[in-house]
């Protein structure tokens, strides 16, 4: 029987969007394992829908940590506008949705500010904007 991980590494791939957008949550528990973290981004960039990209941002936004966060940085770095929009959209939804709880995304994207990484640095800073807005 396959592990959690295992079926939602596999149900990412699948051609059903359903399926990413439910890997995408599942795997979210799992961005410390860099397998998951590699299809994570993937996900986040998904070119077939855009459910997939902004459920996946959701996901990892709630988790919130800067490992999750970094994820989200990584894929913004690379997306185009469109993308970029559902990422923040998703971004969005988890913060406003959070009742209290809300996720550290702006202490993570204060810590991914010192990243080695140039990309991740900008992008972690238009993370930390669109918290901003949402916090207004």
């Amino acid at each position: 029987m396959m592990s959690g991980l295992e079926a939602a590494l596999a149900e990412a791939s699948s051609p059903s969007w359903a399926q990413r957008v439910r890997a995408g949550r599942d795997l979210a528990s799992f961005v410390d394992v860099p397998e998951a973290a590699e299809v994570l981004v993937g996900l986040l960039l998904d070119v077939e829908d855009t459910a997939v990209t902004r459920e996946t941002a959701e996901a990892l936004a709630r988790v919130g940590t800067v490992a999750a966060v970094r994820l989200i940085a990584l894929a913004v770095a690379e997306a185009d506008d469109n993308q970029t929009d559902w990422l923040q959209t998703g971004v969005h939804d988890a913060l406003v949705g959070a009742d209290g709880g809300v996720p550290n995304v702006a202490a993570a994207c204060a810590d991914l500010a010192r990243d080695q990484e140039d990309a991740v640095r900008r992008a972690a800073a238009d993370i930390s904007a669109w918290a901003d807005d949402t916090r207004r």
